[in-house]
């Protein structure tokens, strides 16, 4: 039976993580250098954490927070539209840096990672689950 090229399988493949990173790298130079020219942009300093292509690479998610941290609500909205507004012209740097076929549409999400790193933290910290861990420790080492 011929396996469908755009399977999901076990996760992206390498191209799509390759491709993803090669993506990433160029926004991030290009927000940097503030290749776009809009202050709204300009003005905030933008994280691309990661980006995620679709099997074909027609689209790319990319997942970006500003620097050193979460923004106000309508601060990052702000800045989501900002990057909404100039998808276009992004999409254009990354088509020049590229040598793909089609330059990939680019989505821009806000990357919620470093928050749920923050929540796992204050999780981990709990005097609850610290007496939980230590009681584990202890009855893994009765075993013995």
């Amino acid at each position: 039976m011929a396996k469908n090229r755009f399977s999901s399988g076990d996760g992206p493949s390498q191209r799509q993580l390759r491709v993803g990173e090669l993506i990433r790298r160029t926004l991030s130079d290009v927000l940097l250098r503030g290749d776009v020219h809009d202050p709204d942009l300009n003005k905030i300093s933008i994280t691309v954490g990661e980006v995620r292509t679709s099997p074909d690479l027609k689209v790319a998610t990319v997942y970006v927070a500003p620097l050193g941290g979460t923004l106000g609500g309508e601060t990052a909205e702000a800045m989501l539209a900002a990057l909404r507004r100039h998808s276009g012209e992004l999409r254009h740097h990354v088509a020049k840096a590229m040598t793909l076929k089609y330059a990939p549409d680019l989505r821009f999400r806000m990357d919620e990672t470093f928050d749920r790193l923050d929540e796992t933290r204050r999780l981990f910290s709990d005097e609850t689950v610290q007496r939980d861990i230590a009681a584990k420790d202890e009855d893994e080492g009765d075993e013995d």
